[in-house]
């Protein structure tokens, strides 16, 4: 990497899971619209065909007029050959298939247990953790071996579990994850500042926010847009419309997978006082299963969307043969503003600038002053060159501390348990997880656990073997 006149090229950019057809697209298009950056991004994928559609995508997207940047892309065929040497590390992996997330998300419903995303908590999450754990292991390992200079991006969930994983294997690596579930939210508190100021020019950006908790059970504790303390207006607003929720102009809760009315959202201010900044199907799975996900009816009451396994598998179908055609020239990648701002954070590890957002890191600097150490939290950090700065978050509400704490010590549990191919400390995690605590008996929990384990066995170490 070279910084000249205020220019980094020569960028190595290493991207593990480079056959994504999401963030990889995503990441391509934010690389087109930055002039300040340039260099070459190295896809590696276990699906070595999928990262040559790839390049071939992003090869044809820097060749047109209005992409700024000047970016190659090569596909590698080993981890050696794309971290050597690298400046930055992309991670975005699918951990195991869909037909494994089929029975992480699903087989739970036989006992009453429902999930409506399934890889972070709850049954489908810890089952997921220990196929992703063992994929992390190698690649902390690699890092370490080719590149432990590197700055580590993770965009995986469990997110983490697995920069958990990284920094236990790593302990010295530069890794952080990267989650925009806060954006969401802080749109959501844009919105609903216009709706009540009559303001009309406010960007996301101009929501300054106070983040703390741990990935997709994040809050804030303080909330402000210009001059304006947010939390009264929030407040006054989910009084007026609390049973109807608030509806997206750009997205109804009704007609797409992701998305809510924020209902949870509202619930869990009116409890606890602060503003929970996830999706609302996020939010639910972090609490006792009877409150949001009893069953269909309670979450269909709530207003918030299910997210089927059925509908990732067709939207798979439906992205390989965009590809194709992306590939072929018969489509281009809609050049826009994406939200994310991955390549923002680059530019500031490389010295163009300094920005401020909100990372998954462990709690070494006791950013959240009563979570542990060893947590892996969410807050606000400062980014500038080679450097990330936590920013002091205050403590976490005690209320919500205590509904955090069992997820916490259960991505201990399930790192050791993971390690080692100790089932009791993954049963104890499962059956203390919120989603399950109470819902089923012990030998209803054993079996779930071990029919979840015989589903996923092809990506689980030797170990496990003798335990299903």
């Amino acid at each position: 990497m070279i910084y000249k006149e205020n220019r980094c090229t020569d960028v190595k950019i290493a991207y593990i899971g480079g056959g994504s057809h999401a963030w990889a697209w995503v990441f391509m298009t934010d690389l087109a619209g930055e002039t300040e950056l340039s260099g070459t991004v190295r896809l590696y994928d276990i699906n070595e065909e999928a990262a040559r559609l790839n390049q071939e995508i992003g090869t044809r997207l820097f060749q047109r007029e209005e992409a700024k940047g000047d970016w190659r892309f090569e596909t590698k065929s080993s981890l050696k050959e794309a971290l050597d040497g690298a400046d930055f590390v992309i991670i975005s992996i699918l951990p195991g298939t869909f037909e494994e997330m089929e029975s992480d998300v699903h087989l739970p419903e036989k006992y009453g247990i429902y999930q409506s995303v399934g890889d972070t908590a709850g049954p489908g999450g810890i089952v997921r953790a220990l196929r992703t754990i063992p994929m992390y292991v190698d690649i902390a390992n690699a890092l370490k071996t080719y590149c432990p200079e590197a700055w580590v991006i993770n965009y995986t969930n469990p997110m983490s579990l697995c920069v958990k994983t990284l920094y236990h294997v790593f302990p010295h690596i530069k890794a952080f994850g990267c989650c925009h579930e806060v954006f969401g939210t802080q749109k959501v508190l844009k919105n609903i500042y216009m709706l009540e100021s009559g303001e009309t020019d406010i960007k996301r950006e101009d929501i300054h926010v106070n983040v703390v908790g741990i990935n997709h059970f994040t809050w804030f504790t303080k909330a402000s847009c210009k001059s304006s303390d947010l939390f009264p207006v929030y407040r006054k607003f989910i009084k007026e419309h609390y049973e109807e929720g608030y509806h997206d102009p750009d997205r109804n809760w009704m007609n797409g997978t992701f998305n809510c009315a924020h209902r949870v959202k509202f619930d869990l201010f009116n409890r606890y006082g602060a503003i929970a900044a996830a999706g609302d199907r996020h939010l639910a799975e972090f609490l006792p299963g009877d409150r949001y996900l009893k069953d269909k009816e309670t979450v269909k009451k709530w207003k918030f969307a299910m997210t089927p396994v059925s509908w990732r598998k067709e939207r798979q179908a439906d992205k390989n043969s965009q590809a194709l055609r992306l590939a072929g020239g018969k489509e281009e990648l809609e050049l826009k503003d994406t939200g994310e701002e991955g390549i923002r954070l680059i530019k500031a590890l490389c010295g163009l600038g300094r920005f401020v957002s909100n990372v998954n890191i462990p709690n070494y600097g006791r950013q959240i002053s009563n979570f542990p150490q060893n947590a892996v939290v969410e807050t606000n950090a400062v980014f500038s060159r080679d450097e990330i700065n936590p920013v002091f978050s205050g403590t976490c509400p005690e209320e919500i501390k205590a509904l955090t704490m069992p997820h916490i010590e259960n991505h201990e549990r399930v790192l050791q348990g993971a390690l080692t191919c100790d089932f009791e400390q993954i049963y104890l995690a499962f059956m203390s997880d919120p989603l399950v605590k109470g819902r089923i008996s012990f030998g209803e929990g054993e079996a779930l656990l071990k029919e979840m384990l015989r589903n996923t066995a092809a990506y689980l170490p030797e170990g496990w073997k003798k335990h299903i």
